[in-house]
């Protein structure tokens, strides 16, 4: 039986996300709202929020759970030359109301979890220092990037966009470099996708993977926006990029 949650009461527990239903897998919850407090609490207890519009706000914790360790980010052949050509440049948190406009976009009339209200809450987090981006320039436009949020030493995923070859693939690879330099200790994936897959991502049970929470955001952090400065990462960085992950370069395309 799902839980209802209280609109009016953001700070209110979830239940226990081993109480979630099997089919559809990870339902765990229905309503409420998508305050910060809230959305901090949910993703501390490794619980999201997805939903399509005209429907409620629908609270998930699937099993198994996909990860990925910054460390273990696979780095294909292909993508290792593309690293290495330096024609592409990455900032972080300098465009994240583009990146999740350009995420939302890219899925219209497919049916997204990014309605307006879902945009609106994450902007929020990213304004309080808690939601981050990563962006990925080509002569000036932007065409590709990911965001999601911060917690602690985890970094929960939420979505990714491309519009030219590689670009989410080398957002993905530059924030595993950059969370390693940080001390995090692992991605949220979500959900499995063969996208993901070929990077690295792997499943674990869910019981593993609150566990992991339990450790990694036992200190939840200073919230705050990333290289703020513009430090950007541009030829000589994409160098230094592919070469700190050659050893995992793989014979995939």
């Amino acid at each position: 039986m799902l839980h209802l949650l209280d609109p009016r009461d953001p700070t209110a527990p979830f239940p226990d996300v081993s109480l979630a239903e099997r089919e559809p897998d990870g339902l765990l919850a229905i309503g409420g709202d998508l305050d910060p407090r809230r959305l901090l609490n949910a993703y501390r207890q490794g619980i999201f929020p997805w939903f399509n519009a005209g429907d409620p706000i629908l609270w998930w914790s699937p099993d198994p759970r996909t990860v990925l360790p910054p460390s273990q980010v696979h780095v294909s052949r292909s993508l290792a030359k593309t690293l290495r050509r330096g024609q592409l440049r990455i900032t972080l948190d300098q465009a994240f109301h583009e990146v999740i406009g350009a995420c939302a976009g890219l899925r219209q009339g497919k049916g997204t979890w990014l309605v307006p209200m879902m945009i609106r809450a994450y902007q929020r987090l990213h304004r309080a220092g808690w939601a981050h981006s990563v962006e990925v320039w080509r002569d000036g436009d932007l065409v590709g990037g990911l965001y999601g949020v911060s917690l602690g030493r985890m970094f929960f995923g939420e979505s990714m966009f491309s519009l030219v070859s590689d670009a989410s693939k080398v957002a993905l690879v530059h924030l595993c470099r950059s969370l390693e330099e940080r001390g995090f200790g692992l991605i949220d994936c979500q959900m499995a996708t063969d996208h993901l897959l070929s990077l690295g991502a792997f499943q674990i049970p869910r019981a593993e993977f609150t566990a992991t929470l339990d450790r990694l955001c036992a200190d939840p952090g200073t919230p705050g926006l990333w290289n703020s400065k513009g430090t950007d990462r541009g030829e000589a960085g994409y160098s230094r990029l592919a070469s700190t992950f050659s050893s995992q370069v793989g014979a995939g395309s």
